[in-house]
């Protein structure tokens, strides 16, 4: 009798890994598998196929962020500040910390606040989300109209188009928006998928942002240095 064989990503799950080494081996596994079974079942299927294994892609991506045992702490903050630690730390009060949790745009007006945000992001392996978000600010200061055009095909090619090296999540519509909108930019060429991905965020990121050791940990020290 013909029995469908175990689908390795699944069948990972359900075998006892009891050290953290160990876990961080199998979730590297695990987003190697997942990403080798998008790559196998794109060929020859049509684009609702692929946009569908896309979604499910990103799904056990995000999974595999509780399993891979990052440790979501303030070493994480700290490790991509864009100052020096120490220096950077004096300057942040527990006020403008206490403010980022007043709104997402209060988050991302920061720069340690988007620093912060971003080393949470890369333990849940959505980083793409903020640096599309980030590289749409940047191109909107863009003034030379000979520059406009490569920086708006650089960010559709890295960020929007099917299978992109870092895809974000917007849907196809908005996709095939911006592919017409890029054929001839304008500063305003990726509003709708910067305004969709920002919607994402903060709603779905930014929620866990505030609830994780990296935001309570800085929270902390802050709040150390007055007492």
């Amino acid at each position: 009798m013909y029995q469908e064989a175990a689908d390795p990503v699944i069948q990972g799950l359900d075998e006892p890994c009891p050290s953290s080494t160990c876990q961080n081996h199998v979730a590297t596994t695990m987003l190697t598998a997942t990403r080798q079974s998008l790559s196998d079942h794109t060929i020859g299927k049509d684009p609702q196929a692929v946009r569908t294994g896309q979604r499910q892609n990103r799904g056990m991506r995000t999974r595999l962020g509780c399993l891979s045992h990052k440790s979501d702490s303030y070493n994480d903050f700290t490790a991509i500040l864009p100052d020096k630690p120490n220096r950077a730390l004096k300057r942040l009060s527990t006020e403008e910390t206490t403010r980022w949790a007043d709104s997402f745009d209060s988050l991302l007006s920061h720069k340690y606040g988007v620093a912060a945000f971003r080393a949470f992001l890369k333990t849940e392996f959505s980083e793409e989300n903020l640096e599309f978000w980030l590289a749409c600010e940047e191109f909107k200061k863009t003034r030379s109209t000979t520059k406009l055009a490569s920086k708006a095909h650089r960010i559709f090619e890295e960020f929007i188009d099917v299978q992109a090296p870092r895809e974000v999540n917007i849907d196809f519509q908005t996709r095939e928006v911006t592919r017409n909108n890029v054929q001839e930019p304008s500063l305003s060429c990726f509003d709708q998928a910067q305004g969709k991905v920002h919607s994402l965020m903060e709603k779905d990121s930014y929620p866990r942002f505030l609830r994780s050791k990296i935001y309570t940990d800085l929270l902390t020290q802050t709040q150390r240095r007055l007492s």
